[in-house]
């Protein structure tokens, strides 16, 4: 009996390991951000940045939206503040994730959108506060999409907030991603 429960213990211990939710280090010019991501509450949106994750896209990417107080973003411009090409844009998951329990809260991970409200490519943003207005269902009906959290580096999230921005949100020194890769141990599902 002893042995069957050590090895039930061992195939749990295995199953929850396998069940993990994925996580992304994103190296930033001004230190590495550690990203959870939930798949069971934003799956069309968890894999489409995971897309762009695996496909280099944040590589080189700056964040070009810094506004102390609100939110960090990034994700779809170069160095010379240049657009990038994108996929095609996803359905907005605001409303699931928010009944998920995913909120705008300081330190969550959104998509970043337009007034249309299915319009999410590749850029996403950090909350720096808990901004419920952006929370389903918004003023517009739809709210933004958590996805996930930070949950390790905040205070280089915090860094990227106290940088001096010119007129245009953007920091008057680019802060660059150097890099974005999903943690080996922690593709998830």
């Amino acid at each position: 009996m002893k042995k069957f429960l050590m090895s039930l213990s061992l195939l749990l211990a295995a199953g929850v390991a396998l069940a993990a939710n994925p996580q992304v280090e994103i190296n930033t010019s001004k230190g590495a951000i550690v990203v959870e991501l939930y798949p069971d509450a934003a799956p069309i949106s968890v894999a489409n940045f995971l897309d762009y994750v695996k496909d280099k896209h944040y590589n080189g990417t700056i964040f070009h939206r810094v506004i102390q107080g609100f939110v960090i973003q990034g994700g779809g411009l170069d160095t010379n503040k240049t657009e990038l090409p994108t996929k095609a844009p996803i359905k907005n998951e605001a409303e699931k994730a928010f009944k998920a329990g995913l909120k705008n809260d300081r330190g969550s991970l959104a998509m970043a959108r337009t007034g249309v409200p299915d319009s999410a490519t590749s850029q996403f943003y950090i909350n720096l506060k808990n901004n419920d207005a952006l929370n389903y269902p918004s003023r517009d009906g739809y709210g933004y999409a958590v996805f996930g959290k930070v949950v390790k580096g905040m205070d280089v999230v915090d860094k990227i907030a106290a940088a001096p921005t010119d007129s245009g949100d953007a920091p008057v020194d680019p802060i660059v991603i150097k890099d974005a890769h999903v943690l080996a141990g922690k593709a998830g599902k």
